[in-house]
């Protein structure tokens, strides 16, 4: 058992989680709502601007990484329920220097990517109702406000809230594809890679922020009644529903819109084409819900997880209430969000695009991802498919870090800052 620099022990073993409440549905839609996101609203036209007919061989390749993926961090999330998720994998691992270094990764992560979600919504609802720059950053802050407001209440609340989410945005995206498939040409697929085979692995690295999430509800483990048998479940009714709803829009997206496949908005011209006449609406409030969705998922989790890096020492002890399943770790809610609000005023104030940022977000959480599926490899038992499974994901992950690029500059700056953090606490301490 590691001792953390705070005191307290990091669990070991699997367990029942004290006073959990979340059910296997709820916790699907959860892991829905964290993967499914903005993604599936903006990075269609990225993807297909990067690499084009061929980004659909990205799609189906984080499909299928997805699997090895999700289940991995389920089986550790059964086998050690803990607020911690990831860093309390890498700190059973390899230490809680790892652990802290993980941990941060994460936790920073979400105030970076925060406000690119949250604009893609806006750009949407700017569609719908014009306003410009204004109602896209309005519609962002409105976005973090209310996703915050939900969390205070706790992750019981927030998961029934996102059951109803994810069953109306299940049938919103899948309105939307079988609407427009009738107007699809397979003529849009040629040239099949105008930018070279190549351009797949830039193509792959963007996407990666509309895969993201299979980590995220590890935290919020301990809050299932049965971590043991809920999570593993809601994970695998997760991936077939992200993936079939992932590939048919993406899919949609290419066949439908051919080179118009490119522009701004891609979910809203489906729905335009299959429902006839304006959908901009339509297509605001399904960016909405999906954006809300996504967030909801994210702050929950990165609140649960400051939490636990306040607990064991990585972060300031100040941020430790909450931790254990059943709390609301309101005091790192409020890190979560302020330092959200802060960065989107950055961006408004300095005009950044979106694409920087969820490339920043993107390059921390594949760091997690690697250092989650070594750990993985240490803590599950051998032989085991649940084993197996992260031996696939850490190759896969491997690639992805190398397609990622200068963006991994973020997660090792992060890494750095927790180590000297670490040292500090660790110089603090009475001989």
């Amino acid at each position: 058992m590691t001792e953390t620099l705070a005191g307290p022990q990091t669990p070991t073993a699997a367990g029942p989680a004290p006073a959990g409440r979340l059910t296997t549905a709820q916790g699907a839609a959860l892991y829905v709502g964290a993967v499914l996101g903005t993604g599936v609203i903006a990075l269609p036209a990225l993807a297909a601007q990067a690499a084009g007919p061929a980004s659909l061989i990205a799609w189906l390749g984080l499909v299928l990484l997805s699997i090895p993926l999700a289940m991995t961090f389920a089986a550790l999330g059964a086998r050690h329920p803990d607020a911690g998720g990831v860093s309390t994998y890498v700190r059973l691992a390899f230490g809680p220097r790892a652990a802290g270094a993980i941990g941060w990764c994460f936790y920073f992560a979400v105030p970076a990517g925060a406000p690119a979600a949250a604009m893609f919504a806006g750009a949407y609802v700017e569609a719908a109702l014009g306003g410009g720059q204004r109602t896209v950053l309005l519609t962002a802050a409105a976005l973090m406000l209310a996703v915050t407001v939900t969390n205070v209440f706790g992750v019981t609340v927030s998961g029934r809230v996102q059951l109803v989410l994810a069953v109306l945005l299940v049938a919103l995206l899948l309105t939307a594809v079988i609407s427009a498939a009738p107007h699809g040409d397979t003529a849009n697929l040629r040239p099949f890679a105008p930018h070279g085979w190549l351009a797949v692995a830039p193509a792959a690295a963007l996407l990666v922020w509309s895969f993201a999430g299979w980590e995220a509800i590890t935290h919020l483990a301990a809050d299932f009644r049965r971590p043991e048998r809920d999570l593993p479940r809601a994970a695998a009714i997760a991936v077939a529903v992200v993936g079939v709803l992932y590939l048919a829009v993406a899919g949609a997206g290419i066949l439908v819109l051919g080179p118009d496949a490119t522009a701004d908005a891609p979910l809203a011209r489906l729905l335009a084409i299959g429902l006839g006449g304006p959908a901009s609406a339509l297509a605001a409030a399904a960016a909405l819900l999906l954006t809300f969705g996504t967030m909801n998922a994210y702050y929950g989790s990165a609140a649960k997880l400051g939490a636990a890096l306040g607990r064991d020492g990585a972060l300031p002890a100040w941020l430790a209430r909450g931790a254990s399943a059943g709390d609301v770790p309101r005091r790192s809610l409020a890190v979560t969000s302020g330092l959200s609000a802060v960065a989107m005023a950055v961006v408004a104030l300095t005009g950044t695009g979106a694409e920087p940022l969820v490339l920043l977000a993107t390059g921390a959480f594949v760091a997690v991802y690697a250092l989650g599926a070594a750990s993985a490899l240490r803590l599950l038992p051998r032989g085991s498919t649940a084993r197996k499974h992260a031996m696939i994901a850490l190759i896969a992950v491997v690639g992805l870090l190398a397609a990622t690029g200068w963006y991994l500059l973020w997660p090792l700056l992060l890494t750095a800052a927790a180590l000297l953090y670490h040292r500090h606490r660790a110089t603090r301490r009475p001989a």
